[in-house]
């Protein structure tokens, strides 16, 4: 792609900090939005996040119509039917979704049909099918890691058909996105481990792939410096408010940096062996990052090596050959996903996740192949070369 003509877009209002989740009643009225309903799943509510954002609209008088907390890990058409359902039964009138990436999904894709008509979800499937403006959305997110709160990307199961739906279009973006360290304070360490190396690995792709432009750069590597400096912290101190609120700018930030410039080969990689072996997706980033990059490595010796920076900080870069400083960025992830290990057993390697056989990789492989981000990574792939890199994961 060429690096003189680039487009860059974000219109979502990022409202952040210990306090954000109190400005809700505030960001609906102002919009008109009178009878919000949450959709979120049973883990966000038996964790009690939905606590403080109901507090926050009753205090200020403003009620919630309904909650729909059933959203599954992989939801499907059938759950976007079940809640547009409800939220027209009840009379509402905007959406919060709470929770991951699936409730983040879910709510996208139920604001289609709400403020669409009907209940056909997938003759909206795919791109630039959406042609005006969806009703009131906003966005809590509960993990560092999926930047689904600034993506115009949502993605549903067809049950029935046996596939995954695609939607992307700026009207899916939330009109506001509501990053409160409360939302994440009580994550478990391999989660929290795997959100952040997802939000990396956005990050590292974002900036090494081929519509990498300034503007997604330096949200990017603002990312990267705020995962390596933080994560090992939060690691270390679960409880450590700051450094989660730390973690989740990150995780929206490499957001709006994969947004604008892409992904490559470790998301197609990650997207197949969801697929395939229904390995959490963070999981699939982190085992994939280190195999894909000594791939790509001789087409991304640069901006790989610029990355050092803020993988290890000034004292290291400065210390390093220019000449080694791709690999050393490589050491650098390696050095964090061992470190990973050891604190929380978080798998290194196709065959430590003990989720994947190896007559799986062929399979993967082929899937991999035929998913769209891999048009974006630096370096061509065939079936050998994709098929090369799930070895060098099988081993580790």
């Amino acid at each position: 792609m060429s690096r003189q003509y680039y487009e860059f877009f974000c219109p979502v209002k990022v409202i952040a900090g210990k306090a954000a989740l109190e400005h809700i009643p505030y960001e609906l009225t102002s919009i008109g939005a009178k009878r919000p309903m949450i959709v979120t799943d049973k883990g966000v509510r038996a964790a009690g996040l939905l606590d403080p954002v109901i507090a926050a609209c009753e205090d200020s008088g403003l009620e919630i119509v309904s909650i729909f907390d059933d959203v599954p890990p992989d939801s499907s058409i059938s759950v976007v039917r079940t809640i547009a359902a409800l939220y027209r039964k009840e009379k509402c009138d905007s959406i919060i979704a709470v929770g991951g990436g699936s409730a983040i999904d879910t709510g996208k894709a139920v604001n289609i049909l709400v403020s669409e008509g009907g209940d056909d979800l997938a003759k909206y499937s795919g791109a630039g099918v959406i042609k005006k403006p969806l009703n009131p959305f906003f966005v809590v997110p509960t993990t560092a890691g999926t930047g689904s709160e600034v993506t115009s990307v949502a993605v549903i199961t067809d049950e029935v058909k046996g596939v995954k739906l695609p939607f992307t279009s700026a009207f899916l973006l939330p009109n506001a996105a509501i990053i409160d360290p409360r939302m994440t304070i009580t994550l478990p360490p391999h989660i929290t481990a795997a959100t952040a190396m997802d939000a990396m690995t956005h990050s590292v792709e974002a900036f090494t792939c081929m519509a990498k432009n300034p503007l997604s750069d330096a949200y990017a590597t603002a990312a990267i410096k705020k995962v390596s400096q933080f994560l090992p912290k939060v690691m270390d101190n679960p409880k450590d408010v700051d450094g989660r609120l730390e973690l989740a700018q990150a995780s929206t930030m490499a957001g709006i940096a994969f947004s604008n410039s892409m992904v490559g080969l470790v998301h197609a990689l990650g997207h197949a062996t969801g697929a395939i072996c229904h390995l959490p997706h963070g999981l699939c980033m982190s085992l994939y990052l280190p195999y894909v990059l000594e791939y790509n490595l001789e087409t991304i010796r640069q901006p790989l090596g610029e990355l050092l920076l803020y993988l290890d900080g000034p004292e290291v870069y400065s210390a390093t050959p220019s000449s080694r400083r791709a690999e050393a960025s490589i050491a650098a992830l390696r050095k964090m996903r061992n470190a990973l290990y050891q604190q929380c057993k978080l798998p290194r390697s196709l065959k430590e996740s003990g989720k994947v056989t190896y007559d799986q990789l062929e399979a993967i492989a082929q899937m991999a192949l035929d998913d769209g981000a891999i048009m974006f990574n630096p370096k061509e792939a065939d079936l050998k070369d994709v098929r090369a890199v799930l070895e060098n994961a099988w081993a580790g």
